[in-house]
């Protein structure tokens, strides 16, 4: 089966730091600006680049890991979220080839540019070579006949004459020269331990930093040349991914409320799992543990993701009110799902500073990142699934929580030390671990399930 999908571009890198988010950003929001309705994707487990393509395009950035959801269901899942629109821009990870660690290919831009059937556009970072970059060029070009090299945007060009010699040096290569682009101050998004500050943090200054990006783009690449390359993607299987459960049936019990934490604490949430929630039947409401000092009315279960609680711990902590709704909703045996961030804020304490409760275990940063994929077992039955169901998940954090699993661990994750991992006790199931739902629709239809009968 062919489904109808969009013309679509895979913006990658020889290595990060070469402006991909940059570029990708600046393509989605010059191709808005011509009036044209924008999917935006990004490679990888990556939470904030997607902020950033929301900003520019005025739709949910989406996530397309084929490490997290296996390679079947980027396809479904790159149709499910441009449904309805004209043209599709997906942001690479790392470099062009660079996917799971000991995993080949898995999980690499390349791999899903080649799931897609779409062109690459290949973004290098010029500011230290010249002839050079021919060779570079034709490397990542041939060394995987499956991946198309549709054209390359040349970033940080020092002068006119840089841009003259790159241009003859690239003229043998058969690969196009689609865009050319200099330093700009006013497209810089400001950095921090983890990663870019997200956007919901910078509010103006993100707006103002994504219309920069868009505005260096659409002065520095040919537009027309780059649509004509979106154009030339070859047709993709379908069907589209659904949410909705397979046999359709809507589950009895009424629509319970389920809250999901948001506001710039807690901005790391892939969109699948709101629209998986709401298909099983709950009744999504955003609660801001910065401000909000109730839980939305009628709330049944909660759900906390990832995010920057260090950065606002203070006034999390100050937030009194809400964190006595939320420790009496855990009591009440409602079901609660935390992940990495929302683990912190479960915890009694963040760096001294008193939270929820939830948890009998202190949480503290740490200078260690911890950082990798992982494949985890459900040790036990919890409100996301029954013992013994694998999924793959993401952590990424600097940050320890001691203990580091309850008496129940929520997960055992498949790394040398065979660690176990998180908690759960009750309704709530709290864990270090980032996972994308769409892998196992299951966990949705279960969580909103005991928010019916808890």
């Amino acid at each position: 089966m062919v489904t109808s999908a969009p013309p679509r571009l895979v913006v990658a890198a020889p290595s990060s730091g070469s402006g991909k988010t940059t570029v990708a950003t600046g393509l989605m929001a010059a191709f808005a600006a011509r009036g044209l309705a924008v999917s935006p994707h990004k490679v990888g487990p990556d939470y904030i680049d997607p902020g950033y393509h929301a900003l520019a395009t005025g739709r949910p950035g989406r996530n397309l890991d084929a490490y997290l959801c296996g390679p079947g269901l980027i396809g479904p899942l790159f149709l499910h979220g441009a449904r309805g629109c004209d043209l599709a821009v997906v942001e690479g990870v790392m470099g062009l080839y660079d996917g799971a660690a000991g995993e080949g290919e898995l999980a690499s831009t390349a791999q899903v540019a080649t799931v897609l059937r779409a062109p690459v556009v290949l973004v290098v970072d010029a500011s230290a070579q010249s002839r050079s970059v021919a060779a570079l060029v034709h490397g990542f070009a041939s060394w995987d006949p499956r991946v198309r090299i549709g054209g390359v945007i040349l970033n940080k060009v020092g002068s006119e004459r840089h841009e003259a010699l790159l241009r003859e040096a690239l003229d043998a290569s058969g690969v196009p020269v689609l865009g050319v682009l200099r330093r700009t101050p006013r497209a810089a998004t400001p950095a921090r331990h983890l990663g870019l500050v997200p956007a919901a943090e910078r509010r103006e200054a993100a707006v103002a930093a994504v219309a920069a990006m868009g505005a260096q783009v659409a002065a520095g690449c040919d537009l027309d040349a780059l649509a004509a390359l979106a154009r030339s993607a070859g047709p993709l299987p379908g069907p589209a991914w659904d949410p909705a459960p397979a046999d359709g049936a809507a589950a009895p019990g009424g629509t319970p409320v389920v809250a999901v934490a948001g506001g710039p604490a807690f901005t790391f949430s892939y969109a699948e799992h709101a629209e998986l929630l709401t298909a099983a039947g709950a009744e999504v409401a955003v609660v801001d543990p910065l401000r909000d000092e109730a839980l939305p009315e009628g709330t049944r279960g909660l759900v906390v993701g990832g995010g920057f609680p260090e950065v606002y711990a203070a006034e999390l902590s100050a937030n009194a009110p809400l964190r006595a709704a939320v420790a009496a909703l855990a009591r009440s045996g409602a079901p609660v799902a935390a992940e990495c961030a929302g683990l912190l804020y479960l915890c009694r304490e963040l760096d001294g500073l008193p939270l929820c409760g939830v948890l009998d275990a202190s949480a503290r940063m740490s200078p260690r990142l911890t950082l990798g994929y992982r494949d985890a077992v459900a040790l036990g039955d919890s409100v996301l699934a029954p013992a013994g169901t694998r999924m793959r998940g993401h952590e990424f954090h600097r940050a320890v929580v001691e203990p580091g699993a309850g008496p129940l661990p929520a997960w055992g994750l498949r790394t040398p030390e065979r660690r176990v991992e998180g908690f759960v006790r009750g309704g709530v199931h709290a864990s270090f671990l980032h996972t994308h739902w769409a892998s196992e629709p299951g966990v949705a239809r279960r969580f909103v399930e005991r928010c019916r009968t808890s």
